[in-house]
């Protein structure tokens, strides 16, 4: 299979966080196949160079950056290498986040998972933006989607930290996309159930973890990276023109129980 030159995003700049596995990985290989030049960014150099590998591969163009989401800088360097390389960026998937290392109830957090997981799950989203949207701007337009949660809409016993990034988020790109609407720069956000992958894996545990993931899903299993990768892709298509500052849930109903 080849990348598809006449693609909707043929043309296009794509820039994915968090890119080098998981859901990040599905909507790098996504943006790739519908034409788009994807810089394929994650703290991990090994994964990003293997997803930017398997787009090659598959025909396509690909960049691969070493980003970690908490550092200003880096995120700086790699936008920058973005324009270097590929000319300027046109549509970003803020992704990358991380989960807790174990659930905890809220007065026995201790302070410095509290500070990791805002500064990777929320702090990265607002930084990824600060620097993408003036890249938009010299483009004169652009779409950008942020990595909520379902527990960016309801509250989770015991992870307290991860709630608040990820309602954080929400909030984030509600206000930015009123900040941007106006100059033709799109943001909206997706909030995942759960979705098979090494995240979910590490997270759940082993079988037993597993089968509990899945009962709490009224749709009877998880959900998988490439279904989250599809909406990634209409919100920043122009058959989502008209959406703005929307919180898109995709969790097999999860969270309407």
């Amino acid at each position: 299979m080849t990348t598809n030159e006449r693609g909707i995003f043929k043309g296009k700049v794509a820039f994915v966080t968090g890119a080098g596995s998981g859901i990040g990985r599905a909507a790098a290989l996504a943006f790739a196949r519908e034409g788009a030049s994807v810089v394929v960014a994650d703290i991990s150099e090994g994964s990003t160079q293997e997803t930017a590998g398997i787009i090659e591969k598959q025909g396509g163009r690909a960049l691969s950056v070493r980003c970690d989401v908490m550092v200003a800088e880096d995120v700086r360097a790699a936008l920058n290498k973005t324009v270097e390389v590929f000319g300027g960026l046109d549509v970003a998937f803020n992704n990358a986040g991380v989960e807790p290392k174990k659930l905890a109830p809220t007065a026995e957090l201790e302070e410095e998972e509290w500070e990791r997981i805002i500064n990777i799950d929320l702090r990265g989203v607002f930084l990824c933006m600060k620097y993408e949207i003036p890249l938009m701007l010299k483009r004169r337009g652009g779409a950008i989607v942020n990595t909520s949660s379902g527990a960016g809409i309801i509250g989770i016993k015991g992870n307290s930290a991860y709630t608040a990034a990820k309602h954080g988020v929400i909030g984030l790109t509600r206000a930015a996309a009123l900040d941007y609407a106006s100059q033709n720069i799109r943001i909206n956000a997706v909030c995942p159930g759960y979705i098979d992958t090494p995240m979910i894996a590490r997270f759940a545990g082993g079988a037993e973890g597993r089968a509990r993931v899945i009962s709490e899903e009224p749709i009877g299993r998880m959900g998988q990276p490439e279904e989250i990768a599809s909406a990634v892709l209409w919100l920043c298509s122009d058959a989502a023109a008209f959406v703005v500052g929307h919180a898109m849930v995709i969790d097999g109903g999860q969270t309407v129980q």
